[in-house]
């Protein structure tokens, strides 16, 4: 028989955490100059454009692959955006995909292990806490493009 250990945090303020942060990618992703978007780097990183389309390709199909408990080969920038705008609304369609997936999930999925993208077998947890921290990574990155342009971007706690 499978028991549960004591929860140190419920599934709604997990999913409210990572939205969260999603919000503040987003407010990011808005404050890039058009250009500067899809064209800037420092020191051989990769543009914003291509972070958010990482992001983009591990969130939802991550998540969905999870609840649907069917694993697919980890899939990158097969859409090809070429205007922020589509950046943004595709995000915003992801927004949304997430919270109708997390409804999917039990507390007792958590501690499945799943085979994320064929790739990565761990707990479900870890694969989400995955998500999350690949974000605030590639995030942290685009505050380091918005300084190195002058722009002041938004503070990391306003979430």
């Amino acid at each position: 028989m499978k028991t549960l250990e004591a929860q140190v945090i419920t599934s709604e303020d997990l999913l409210k955490h990572w939205q969260g942060h999603r919000a503040l990618t987003r407010r990011l992703i808005e404050i890039f100059p058009e250009k500067d978007f899809f064209e800037f780097s420092i020191g051989g990183m990769r543009p914003f454009s291509k972070l958010v389309d990482e992001l983009l390709a591990i969130a939802v199909p991550g998540l969905k692959g999870i609840v649907t408990k069917e694993t697919a080969p980890f899939s990158e920038g097969t859409e090809k955006l070429i205007f922020k705008a589509q950046y943004l609304e595709k995000w915003d369609e992801a927004t949304e995909e997430i919270n109708k997936y997390w409804e999917q999930l039990s507390v007792e999925d958590f501690s499945e292990t799943f085979n994320l993208f064929g790739q990565y077998e761990f707990p479900v947890i870890q694969n989400i806490l995955y998500f999350i921290d690949n974000e605030v990574h590639h995030r942290g990155q685009a505050y380091v493009y918005l300084r190195a342009l002058n722009i002041e971007p938004p503070f990391f706690w306003e979430r």
